[in-house]
């Protein structure tokens, strides 16, 4: 594949939704392989990743930003910049709703900052497996009529339904261009990175509600071994319930946390790995800007 093909399409676009809508769902689906964490519970994704999807017709950098929400803490507020930020210096807008929800004031938020930005909008009407055609019908008019879309795409993240027309639609809104990563690339996040995000997955999963955001995961050190990957990272709590409720009575929660997330890494890297689990108490870690900064979460730029 050659950038200066005629006809080779690339551009950056930013997924944008209300927490839980299935960006990320969406995004992996996409690129055809898991780079990107998921889970039923909002406000998983807190960074602004960005993930590359290469083909012979162009080359995408989507933009996956965290779930537009009114903030209850400094990380909160962090992820609600890092969302509103993306919406600027990029080439089209992805806006995913979950059609299976009531419009409601988030919504009207998130139209209102695609009005303030300008740029060009694709609605991608998410999870229509959960919806009668009637229902679609009503769903698509009643959106068409709130702001200026180029297309309105509706798609079902899940299955895989109509994704190719939303994926047809997006390279449709870029221009010719350069190929600005290399087409083996899927993001442009280290791979510490990526296996901190596949072990806080898997802690999103097997515990309680009170647990989820409250965690942060730094992996420590990366050893590369003969036969396999030594890995060492630290799941961050705010609290010592918390901590007791990850590691589980006798280790067993933090030991099956553990072997699905070292299952995970094997594959992204594509080798064996040894993976050493702790977890640490940081108190009120959330609202504490020093520790943001330290655990990645600063939207100072």
């Amino acid at each position: 594949m050659s950038n200066k093909s005629k006809g080779f399409r690339s551009g950056f676009a930013a997924v944008i939704g209300r927490p839980n809508a299935g960006k990320s769902t969406l995004l992996n689906h996409l690129l055809g392989q898991k780079v990107l964490i998921m889970s039923d519970k909002p406000q998983t994704t807190r960074n602004k990743i960005q993930c590359i999807l290469t083909e012979e017709r162009g080359q995408i950098i989507f933009l996956d930003t965290p779930g537009i929400h009114k903030p209850k803490h400094k990380l909160g507020e962090y992820m609600v910049d890092a969302a509103r930020n993306s919406l600027r210096d990029v080439d089209v807008l992805v806006y995913v709703v979950d059609a299976s929800e009531k419009y409601g004031s988030g919504e009207e938020y998130i139209i209102h900052l695609i009005k303030e930005a300008g740029t060009p909008c694709i609605l991608a009407l998410n999870k229509i497996d959960l919806l009668s055609t009637e229902q679609l019908i009503a769903l698509v008019e009643q959106y068409a009529g709130l702001a200026d879309f180029r297309a309105v795409v509706p798609i079902s993240a899940r299955t895989g339904d109509n994704t190719d027309e939303l994926l047809k639609v997006i390279f449709d809104h870029l221009e010719e261009g350069p190929l600005y990563y290399p087409e083996d690339e899927v993001t442009d996040q280290p791979e510490r990175f990526i296996m901190a995000e596949l072990i806080r997955e898997k802690v999103l999963a097997l515990t309680r509600d009170e647990v989820p955001h409250s965690i942060a995961v730094v992996v420590e050190e990366v050893q590369e071994k003969q036969t396999l990957v030594k890995v060492r990272a630290l799941i961050i709590v705010e609290r010592d319930s918390q901590k007791g409720i990850i590691i589980g009575g006798g280790g067993r929660l933090l030991k099956e946390i553990g072997r699905l997330a070292r299952e995970d890494i094997e594959k992204f890297l594509g080798s064996k790995v040894f993976l050493e689990l702790w977890v640490k108490v940081k108190k009120d870690w959330r609202n504490r800007q020093q520790s943001l900064r330290e655990l990645g979460y600063d939207s100072r730029e």
